[in-house]
């Protein structure tokens, strides 16, 4: 068995996904190593795909989630463009 089938993979939620993409955007923004290099670099173009595709969601989604998802999705979205922004601004 190899290790990746030993790890505990996550159940397929809303919430999951967000984070996932959230997750994302932040590596892309460089809050996160890139787990390939270990190493925070900067991509905005990339975390600009991602926080498009959680905008995206918030749009295709509206009125279908729970309270606590709309919640989690707009805190995540909101906390990335602000990153984002404040990125773009230092260069």
């Amino acid at each position: 068995m190899s290790d990746l089938s030993k790890q505990q993979i996550p159940p397929a939620t809303f919430t999951t996904l967000l984070q996932t993409i959230a997750a994302q955007a932040s590596v892309a923004l460089g809050l996160i190593a890139d787990p390939r290099t270990g190493k925070p670099e900067v991509n905005l173009d990339l975390a600009k795909h991602f926080i498009d595709t959680l905008v995206l969601l918030d749009g295709k989604t509206k009125g279908n989630l729970t309270s606590d998802e709309a919640a989690l999705l707009a805190a995540a979205t909101g906390q990335l463009q602000m990153t984002f922004v404040n990125l773009k601004n230092k260069k």
